[in-house]
């Protein structure tokens, strides 16, 4: 898998090569392991801070898997899924806007770029200005976000260039699109 398509263990290039089935299962997969590592946070510590910090070391997990020569996905489904635990209506606002551009546009890169940053940045207002969500979620609203758009810099430029490739296609040789 690896040699093909962007090269990242991610839902999209494993539905490239493998199908929608295989894509499916891995988005559960990143998704749950998040979800568990916040949920358990939350449930073993009263601190805010502990369940931000499950969220943002389950992320960085994903992006940089110790057992995989440090070379994973783009983090987007680990981060929504960690969201979602910190925030439901973060998680909420993050999916209205991006799975509706996502399916639009076609492109993976956009759904999941607007999707994060407006997740983010909800996630910041709410735990700076309302009691809907803790002071400390803003810590993984600010860095989670900024770790998920790093990590799309190169879509980023292949949008830019008119490049990108639109899901629905099969994976060519190695990093041919996201």
């Amino acid at each position: 898998m690896r040699d093909y398509g962007s090269g990242n263990t991610g839902m999209t290039n494993v539905m490239r090569l493998a199908g929608v089935p295989a894509g499916v299962l891995v988005l559960v997969l990143d998704m749950g392991k998040a979800a568990l590592a916040v949920g358990l946070a939350r449930v073993f510590s009263d601190s805010a801070g502990v369940a931000a910090g499950a969220g943002l070391a389950a992320l960085a997990g994903h992006i940089w898997p110790v057992f995989i020569g440090f070379r994973g996905g783009r983090g987007t489904a680990s981060g929504l899924a960690a969201l979602i635990v910190l925030s439901p209506v973060a998680g909420l606002a993050s999916t209205i806007i991006g799975l509706p551009l996502l399916l639009l546009t076609r492109y993976v890169s956009v759904g999941s770029i607007s999707g994060a940053t407006v997740g983010g940045l909800t996630l910041v207002a709410l735990s700076l200005t309302t009691s809907l969500a803790e002071p400390q979620y803003a810590w993984f609203g600010v860095i989670g976000t900024t770790l998920v758009l790093l990590r799309h810099k190169e879509n980023i430029q292949r949008l830019l260039r008119g490049e990108e490739r639109k899901l629905g296609g099969t994976a060519d040789t190695l990093h041919g699109g996201s």
